[in-house]
């Protein structure tokens, strides 16, 4: 039995590694193709190049298809940083309060987990 690397085409019978993610906007009677998504979500479906390439769609609904180009650029460094800060804000919200705190001028209020002591 061999085993395969990430997740593999939707269509029945099809044993393709998929590289694009189709979903659905019913409201708008449209389809959409893209790169392949993070994380596979129940109401998408991850196509091979090739099904990806022969999807069609009911009459009066539209595609729209976003090309798989190879040169996809990355997150930047920027971006990253920004993810990382933003997960340390989340990791440690009692830093974050002290400091909105201290600057508001609210020194002798005490925070302890999700308590809060406030002066009467």
């Amino acid at each position: 039995m061999t085993s395969r690397v990430g997740r593999g085409c939707s269509r029945g019978g099809c044993r393709r590694k998929a590289v694009m993610t189709l979903t659905y906007v019913y409201a708008d009677s449209v389809a959409v193709v893209g790169p392949l998504a993070t994380f596979a979500e129940p109401h998408a479906y991850d196509l091979c190049e090739v099904h990806a390439q022969r999807l069609t769609v009911p009459n009066g609904w539209s595609v729209i298809r976003q090309e798989l180009s190879g040169t996809e650029p990355g997150p930047t460094d920027e971006d990253l940083m920004a993810i990382a800060d933003a997960v340390r804000e989340v990791a440690h919200p009692v830093k974050a309060a002290d400091q909105s705190n201290s600057q508001t001028g609210n020194q002798g209020l005490g925070r302890r987990g999700h308590l809060r002591a406030v002066r009467s």
